[in-house]
């Protein structure tokens, strides 16, 4: 096919002229449009499998790289099947409008970059049914990847149930991929394969690497608001084709409709490919760049900030008031400022309750957050206070309550389905909360949508299979080193991520990474609330200056950039808080290597201090050293089997 041959930058400038004027009589399939992204790098097309007006439409995805375009996805199917109309067939091509430039520019109060800056190019497709419904599609075409939307224009007072949405993805059948099966928690593994042979439901995001090794793309959805339902991937029909899938009726146990229901006019949640190199998809804040900007007008009551957390290290920790209280002293030689207050709360003993606790945290001047089960019938789980959050009114009452009580924040846990009512059950919290200037993060819960950008308030979720698991299962042992080294290039890459990390003694089943690759775990993993999971012992046995470290440790970055790494091999990131550089990294293998750190992310004729905490002579020991560098410089650091280095970098003022 013509577009093929289109490989050289002049070219696809000049195609991008046409927009929607060009069509290839000679081919026996229609093209209408081509768009670039402004760096001319991410070029989506449309095409009819008809060379007609009328028909089935599907989007192809290519990308130029070191001067040639290559098809990253052959075809995205398009469509929704609507109550009362399928809007997946028979759609005439009316018009496209005039190519426009979307320009993202804010700023954020937490996460892997706080001003954040986008650009796109975006065209609205207008489709038609014979019966003249109208469905719009609207496409935009970013530096970073690709995102499109379904739109219904009529505005008349009328609902409909959407049953289908026939998008779904062809990727090539030797791309390598890294998939995690489905679960309502979104607790799994994600597992490197080569082909499409397993079908499963596949949970978001999912990573893909191109045939030939030049380009990655992560494929998610961002903006999904009250309007509709999450979706999953699933491969049944054809193994090489990933098609989005609405809830499972057995999901939260089979409360809710599975189909979304919708009011006109409507738009649907973007459908998102981030493109690139590993750098660029770790670096991508396209998931926030294309959600709704914050609802929250007062923000200066949110504070990111590290927390101590006893349920790791003891299950039934909260119920106890002097392990409580051993949490709360932890948090003030740490310099921390949270303390989580976990489940079992309400049953507290041993010397005191939850008032004796408060009191002891208050007097401390540590800040108290607090467990919930999100409950009702959506949920197994009995665990009380299981109903607090259920309605209005009850949410009322107990923030209200909470806020007397200083409280400054809340854990919600096991919702247990992506269905359209726990959608809006999420909203409801957050706008609840955010009445109440009460933070909130989501555990048992989905994976990121955006709403970090949307409600700001939102400080973390859980959504990974994080160190908690250390308490579940066995295999974690086993599989954490790899694990962790497949996150920052999947789950963390679309939002913050409550792992619980920077454990050095042992939970139920032992850990077998190095304490320097525990170090790094708390640079790596980006979470604005992040719990920091060893017991006191555990912190207080460490070199000073680690303790130091960890005392000073950020949770909000100015910047995010992967050096170097390979989802299951290894990873290694940079990140700037002001004008301070930390840098981590990690060995998911097992055998020792030797990393070459270079420098060139720091600026030109500037000297910096690095202090670096790297694996010593076995796991349970570190090297610390330091000393001055710059942008020419390079250091070798040995990673032993599974193991790792955390350090930070500190300007030399002249």
């Amino acid at each position: 096919m013509i577009e093929k041959k289109i490989n050289r930058r002049g070219e696809v400038i000049k195609f991008n002229f046409l927009l929607s004027l060009m069509l290839l009589a000679s081919s026996a399939f229609s093209q209408k449009l081509s768009l670039s992204s402004p760096n001319e790098q991410v070029i989506v097309r449309l095409w009819n499998e008809e060379q007609a007006e009328l028909g089935e439409w599907y989007l192809e995805v290519n990308y130029e790289t070191n001067g040639e375009v290559k098809t990253v996805i052959p075809k995205i199917d398009l469509g929704l099947v609507r109550s009362d109309q399928d809007f997946s067939k028979d759609l005439k091509f009316l018009r496209s409008r005039r190519k426009k430039q979307i320009n993202d520019d804010y700023v954020t109060l937490h996460g892997k970059k706080l001003h954040r800056a986008n650009s796109a190019n975006e065209v609205v497709v207008f489709f038609e049914r014979p019966d003249k419904s109208k469905m719009n599609l609207i496409l935009r075409a970013y530096n970073d990847g690709l995102v499109f939307r379904y739109e219904f224009p009529e505005k008349q007072q009328a609902s409909f149930v959407i049953e289908d949405e026939m998008t779904s993805y062809t990727i090539p059948d030797s791309s390598k991929r890294w998939l995690q099966k489905f679960n309502p928690a979104n607790e799994g593994y994600y597992r490197e394969m080569k082909d499409a042979k397993e079908q499963k439901d596949w949970a978001y995001p999912a990573l893909f690497q191109a045939p030939d090794s030049t380009y990655f793309y992560l494929i998610h959805e961002a903006d999904l608001m009250r309007s509709y339902a999450g979706t999953k991937l699933t491969n049944y029909e054809e193994p090489s084709k990933y098609k989005l899938t609405f809830p499972d009726a057995w999901n939260g146990r089979e409360q809710g409709e599975s189909q979304p229901t919708i009011n006109l006019p409507w738009k649907s949640p973007w459908r998102l490919i981030i493109i690139g190199g590993l750098d660029d998809i770790v670096s991508s804040t396209l998931v926030d760049d294309v959600s709704t900007p914050s609802l929250v007008e007062n923000t200066e009551w949110i504070k990111p900030g590290l927390v101590s957390w006893n349920y790791w290290s003891n299950n039934h920790g909260t119920k106890d008031y002097q392990v409580v209280r051993k949490f709360t002293d932890l948090a003030v030689e740490m310099n921390w400022p949270y303390t989580l207050l976990d489940w079992e709360w309400d049953a507290m003993e041993n010397g005191g309750d939850l008032d004796d606790a408060l009191e002891y945290i208050h007097s401390k001047g540590v800040k108290p957050l607090i467990w919930y089960n999100s409950g009702g019938d959506h949920t197994w789980v009995e665990a009380t206070p299981k109903d607090r959050m259920l309605t209005h009114e009850n949410r009322v009452e107990e923030f209200a309550k909470l806020k007397k009580m200083g409280i400054v924040g809340v854990k919600v846990d096991f919702f247990e389905s992506e269905k359209q009512d726990m959608i809006n059950y999420y909203m409801d919290i957050l706008e609840d909360a955010a009445d109440f200037e009460m933070m909130v993060l989501f555990h048992g819960s989905l994976v990121p949508r955006g709403w970090g950008r949307t409600y700001p308030h939102l400080m973390t979720y859980e959504g990974v299979r994080g160190a908690e698991w250390y308490n579940n299962v066995p295999d974690f042992t086993y599989e954490a080193p790899v694990h962790n080294t497949i996150l920052p290039f999947t789950r963390n890459v679309v939002g913050p991520m409550d792992y619980t990390p920077v454990t050095f003694t042992n939970s139920q089943y032992p850990h077998i990474t190095s304490y320097g690759h525990e170090l790094a775990l708390g640079v790596l993993f980006e979470s604005a609330l992040q719990h920091m999971a060893d017991r006191p012992e555990g912190y207080n046995s460490l070199p000073t200056e680690i303790i130091t470290f960890l005392m000073d440790l950020p949770v909000t970055w100015d910047d995010t950039q992967l050096l170097d790494g390979y989802p299951g091999q290894g990873v290694t990131m940079a990140r700037k808080k002001g004008e301070t550089w930390y840098i981590a990294g990690i060995n998911g293998e097992e055998k020792v290597k030797n990393q070459v750190l270079n420098f060139n992310f720091l600026p030109e004729n500037k000297k910096y201090r690095l202090s670096l905490f790297a694996d010593g002579d076995h796991d349970k020991e570190f090297s610390i050293s330091h000393q001055v560098v710059d942008k020419t410089s390079s250091i070798k650091v040995e990673l032993l089997r599974r193991g790792g280095f955390a350090g930070y970098l500190s300007p030399i003022e002249k």
